[in-house]
């Protein structure tokens, strides 16, 4: 990835950094809807008070935890959280504890975040940050919902997961993956039951290309890492020069990265990178980020390319673009194409056509 988003996302992070930068909280915070909800329909683009409240386009509503120029509710859980018509973000009800960093929480405990919001502990944990751990946490109602953003079954079991995955490194556990799928909705639920399973498979094929099989965390050469920040950018590598390197199932590096993933998933990576070698959904959560919203050297994301028919081959040049595709380096795109052969059969489904690029 490091080679791939050089130059073509050079480009893009200055205005990534436009975009996706964090502006001040401005005017009054907007009275909380009544018993009834009566919010109106989130608007993509539109600036967001804190306190606002908004109708999701699946039919919850979520509240503006910080000010924030209309991004995603389900995506950017940093700046929205799930809203309960009581009045209050997770209900009037709850008498649990403040959280306390540090403190050992066994599973099923539920915590009052410093957001005000309510957290229940799907995994046991040594007091690890609400919003940070989605694996260890998920947003509580007090009425005993969860989020409503969280989606269903993956179209893969854990245990087809580990057939694919007969060696993979212990980090990057099935959990983790299916606790970051919250992120981006859309991933391996669009379309026909074989679409969605294409999906899936093609995602997985090219994340074990780029890790080994699920083995690498992080960026084996050490050499490479003080090459990764820009210091073009405005805002510069708070984590220090060295520390933008290559992580994750699809290895994201380069400090611009870690800020447009980071403003997206509503997470300080840029600040913290580490959190991408250190918690398996945040992990996953980059791999997704990359997968459902870049387009890298090609022409379009590689979900797009699954769901709008255009084949495993296209995403494969999303991905590594001249490098592997168009003769660049066919043994890189057979092993590819191989791994997503396999995942297919594991998940009994057409690969489809158009699996080279």
């Amino acid at each position: 990835m490091r080679r791939r988003l050089v130059a073509v996302l050079s480009a893009f992070a200055a205005a990534a950094a436009l975009v996706l930068g964090v502006p001040a909280a401005t005017g009054q915070v907007p009275q909380a809807a009544a018993a009834a909800c009566s919010g109106p329909n989130w608007v993509a683009g539109q600036w967001y008070d804190v306190g606002a409240v908004v109708k999701y386009t699946n039919g919850s509503y979520y509240r503006a935890k910080n000010a924030n120029p209309g991004y995603d509710p389900i995506i950017s859980t940093w700046y929205w959280e799930p809203y309960s018509c009581d009045g209050g973000g997770g209900g009037t009800t709850c008498n649990a504890p403040n959280w306390v960093a540090g403190q050992w929480y066994d599973v099923g405990a539920i915590v009052k975040y410093t957001n005000g919001g309510y957290y229940r502990a799907k995994n046991a944990n040594p007091g690890y940050d609400p919003i940070i751990s989605t694996w260890y946490w998920e947003p509580y109602s007090c009425g005993g919902g969860t989020d409503p953003g969280n989606p269903g079954s993956f179209v893969i079991s854990e245990a087809q997961f580990n057939q694919i995955f007969p060696g993979r490194n212990g980090f990057y556990t099935y959990s983790g993956l299916t606790a970051a799928l919250s992120a981006y909705p859309g991933f391996a639920t669009t379309g026909s039951d074989t679409v969605k399973k294409q999906e899936a498979a093609a995602f997985l094929a090219n994340v074990n290309h780029e890790t080994g099989g699920l083995v690498y965390i992080v960026e084996q050469n050490t050499a490479n890492y003080p090459h990764y920040c820009d210091w073009s950018q405005s805002y510069g590598c708070p984590a220090g020069q060295s520390a933008y390197y290559g992580r994750g199932p699809i290895q994201l590096s380069w400090n611009f990265n870690y800020k447009a993933a980071g403003d997206a998933l509503g997470i300080d990576l840029l600040g913290n990178p580490w959190q991408v070698e250190q918690n398996a959904a945040v992990a996953w959560k980059t791999g997704l980020w990359y997968w459902n919203t870049q387009s890298g050297p090609g022409t379009m994301t590689p979900h797009n390319a699954i769901v709008n028919g255009r084949g495993f081959g296209e995403t494969i040049r999303s991905i590594n673009g001249s490098i592997e595709c168009n003769g660049g380096n066919p043994a890189q795109v057979q092993s590819r194409v191989d791994k997503y052969r396999q995942i297919t059969s594991i998940l009994g489904v057409d690969p489809g056509a158009n699996l080279y690029c």
